[in-house]
């Protein structure tokens, strides 16, 4: 019953926290709070639940890393520097504000406090992921950057927790090399599911199944659950795996927000460190765009990137907790650490919704840390003769692409964001590049001849990319015509308002266009 309770607050809140123009996230984290202050404390079903979504998080993760990102040196080396010089300025920063005799920090000692400020170095995967994903950024350069930076973190936390609680893989642990052989055989049973409930069920068993695998032999399941879905990441049912995936993740990471809150351990005094702790957050975020610069990231890339990484961690409240359980912090900072980090969410949550205004009204400033070289992903772009343009190569796309190219030829130019898909198209034939729409550098870096481009099609599945190119291309004063889809028709009259010429209500279209064909076929019999 008090779980019931709690979800039905989380969802008031969420919703309030929308209407105010805020991801639902906010919402569930300050009902965490309020549910604390009138006596609430979490349960066992709702600390289940955070497991459960953090689990899947991470499976689902894997199901959409592509390992060579990773190997970027933006990924890794700006991962490992940021640590370690946050864990050292941080470290400095609370040891002079112990010999100041401020409270909470005169009581640590050296290793205290370093534990402290490596809790703190890390961002939030649940958050960039959620934020990512509402975007529609997951498969943007900075998006799979962001993601790149928070998988080495993550992996440098599972291995803290692995040698924190005095456990060692046994030697059963080795048994799960097998898995690699084995690949085939989960993906055939991944296909012979099908695209309903059996496909759900077979994500659902893998991953929290798998986890407990993994635990079994004494290692972290969230790894677990990384390792499996990374095992499936390059089949091409991966992706629709994740799909389905994602309202059960969803659902589940709303007991994560509730438990942050209901942590428990506020006092006037927590709540005022956890506060000073929050100042800490624009030095995070500055570095983090200073080191994206130093490795040759455009200025948008890199301010992207960075603010979606401007908070703390929910793998830093665990590494706290351990550190409480083991006796090298004292259970307050468990209190200031969960305070910090809800509030870190509640104000980067607004400032990730205006990223791409705030690099707008920035951008002469920002472009100043910018080097010289680029790296391949951002370099100029040529496409060629172009008389169609479609953004957004997904199945929409991919069929608009079909039709006009079999009326057209070869001036038909299909742009993705993700590299990945852009390559598979290319290798299928296709004539198409890799970019963000909604990057104003991405038309800056394309030479493109607007006389001769007389269509632009918006196939984004995110009506706010598609918004957001609208206005992008508006600003390159293209005189053709702008053509969109939508799912809902209040997103048909927004599109139209943005300035498009035609916009269709994507499922109306489909059943109109398969009507069309039907009596075509029928009517030739």
């Amino acid at each position: 019953m008090t779980e019931i309770l709690a979800i039905a607050a989380a969802f008031l809140l969420g919703l309030g926290a929308r209407q105010a123009g805020l991801p639902p996230m906010v919402g569930y984290l300050i009902t965490g709070f309020l549910l604390f202050a009138l006596g609430m404390r979490s349960t066992p079903g709702l600390d289940l639940f955070a497991q459960l979504g953090i689990t899947l998080l991470l499976f689902i993760i894997g199901l959409k890393l592509r390992l060579r990102s990773l190997l970027m040196p933006q990924v890794w080396t700006v991962a490992s520097l940021h640590m370690v010089a946050i864990v050292l300025f941080t470290s400095i920063g609370f040891y002079t504000l112990g010999l100041a005799g401020l409270m909470f920090f005169s009581q640590l000692e050296f290793t205290s406090i370093l534990l402290a400020a490596f809790a703190l170095s890390f961002s939030s995967t649940v958050f960039a992921v959620k934020v990512l994903e509402d975007s529609g950024d997951m498969s943007a350069l900075y998006g799979r950057i962001a993601i790149g930076v928070l998988i080495v973190q993550d992996i440098i936390a599972v291995v803290f927790l692995a040698l924190s609680v005095d456990k060692i893989p046994t030697p059963w642990a080795l048994l799960l090399l097998g898995l690699i052989p084995l690949r085939p055989l989960l993906t055939l049973t991944m296909e012979k599911a099908g695209h309903g409930e059996l496909l759900v069920l077979f994500g659902l068993s893998l991953a929290l199944g798998g986890a407990m695998v993994f635990e079994m032999v004494s290692i972290k399941g969230d790894l677990g659950a990384l390792i499996l879905g990374l095992l499936l990441a390059s089949h091409p049912k991966s992706e629709e795996l994740a799909r389905h995936l994602l309202s059960f993740k969803d659902l589940f990471l709303v007991g994560f927000f509730l438990t942050i809150g209901l942590a428990g351990g506020l006092t006037p005094q927590t709540v005022g460190i956890a506060l000073l702790l929050v100042l800490l957050l624009p030095l995070k975020t500055g570095l983090f765009f200073w080191l994206f610069s130093r490795f040759r990231l455009r200025a948008r890339t890199a301010f992207l990137g960075s603010l979606s990484l401007a908070n703390y961690s929910e793998f830093g409240l665990i590494v706290a907790a351990i550190a409480v359980a083991s006796g090298w912090l004292g259970s307050e900072w468990l209190a200031i650490i969960a305070v910090a980090l809800a509030v870190s969410f509640i104000l980067a949550a607004p400032l990730n919704i205006a990223s791409n205004r705030l690099y707008g009204r920035y951008r002469e400033r920002l472009l100043r840390a910018e080097t010289q070289t680029r790296i391949p992903e951002e370099a100029d772009i040529k496409p060629g003769n172009t008389s169609v343009m479609i953004l957004g190569m997904g199945r929409v796309g991919s069929g608009a692409y079909e039709c006009m190219h079999a009326r057209l030829g070869n001036v038909v130019l299909g742009i993705d964001q993700d590299d990945q898909t852009a390559q598979d198209h290319l290798a299928a034939g296709r004539r198409v590049i890799a970019g963000s729409a909604t990057d104003p550098e991405f038309w800056e870096r394309m030479n493109l001849d607007k006389n001769m481009l007389k269509l632009i099609l918006l196939a984004m599945p995110s009506h706010h990319e598609n918004l957001a190119a609208v206005q992008q291309i508006r600003k390159l004063d293209y005189p053709g015509r702008i053509a969109a889809i939508a799912k809902y028709d209040d997103e048909v009259e927004r599109l139209k308002q943005a300035g498009v010429d035609y916009a269709v209500n994507l499922y109306a279209e489909a059943g109109s266009g398969f009507a069309d064909d039907v009596w075509q076929e029928t009517a030739a019999l």
